[in-house]
């Protein structure tokens, strides 16, 4: 999974390059994600995501899985999107909300740069609230979005010490999901991974304690109620192929 998924062309946020730039409120419109599957979810937003997507965990080529919210079964299909661009979910994952700004680590130093993605469609020159001060300092809009993008980074770092312990306890396992959508063909998912419960259940208490303590065991039963929701999209599927026919 590439780690801009819907992110075409980020480049770093620049306060004379664009200095007249305007950031115009999307409102519903969720379209730049409708070709987006999965995307990364914080372990603090597990109680939340949980009541409306399978939460997973996948490899990106970075050590241990981070979890996913997965949004669709198909490849380049969010099913989350509707064809008026809303997004059909009570809760909208932190990463999807963070859209058209993303950190990305400054080469050669230990902190991460504000980039934006120019293609997107509610910048611009005239419309919309300025990313900028006259006197060149971020506005109350930019700020708040920095603050978003700070926020889900430090609960990211939290996701990736709390994935790190699973690996270290064993508690991974990689699964095929396998659904067939009522109208439509057969459709398997490979490569993802889940808690193993059995090995969960027989860890150690001195292992087990830690969990409980950290509010990680609670992360992780969210996480397994989660995977019931599998069904719940399989059902969204076969509405959407349904109103396709």
């Amino acid at each position: 999974m590439s780690a801009l998924l819907f992110y075409q062309r980020p480049i770093p946020l620049n306060r004379k390059t664009h200095k007249d730039l305007r950031l115009k409120a999307n409102g519903a419109d969720f379209s730049f994600a409708a070709k987006t599957n999965s995307v990364p979810l914080a372990a603090s937003e597990f109680y939340d995501a949980q009541r409306d997507y399978p939460i997973v965990f996948a490899n990106t080529g970075e050590g241990v899985p981070v979890p996913l919210a997965l949004l669709g079964l198909r490849q380049g299909e969010n099913l989350f999107v509707a064809e008026d661009k809303r997004w059909e979910a009570d809760y909208i994952p932190a990463f999807a909300r963070s859209y058209p700004f993303v950190l990305a680590r400054n080469e050669g130093a230990d902190d991460f740069l504000v980039c934006v993605d120019e293609t997107a469609p509610f910048l611009d020159k005239d419309e919309g609230e300025p990313l900028f001060t006259e006197d060149g300092q971020e506005s109350e809009a930019l700020r708040s979005r920095v603050d978003l993008l700070s926020e889900f980074q430090g609960h990211m770092q939290r996701t990736r010490e709390f994935c790190e312990r699973l690996a270290e306890l064993g508690l991974f396992k990689e699964v095929t999901l396998q659904v067939v959508p009522e109208g439509g063909e057969p459709l398997s998912l490979q490569g993802v991974q889940v808690v193993d419960e059995p090995k969960l259940v027989a860890l150690a208490d001195d292992q087990v304690l830690p969990l409980f303590r950290s509010g990680e065991l609670g992360w992780i039963y969210a996480h397994l109620a989660s995977l019931r929701n599998v069904q719940r999209l399989t059902r969204r599927l076969a509405r959407r192929l349904h109103k396709a026919a």
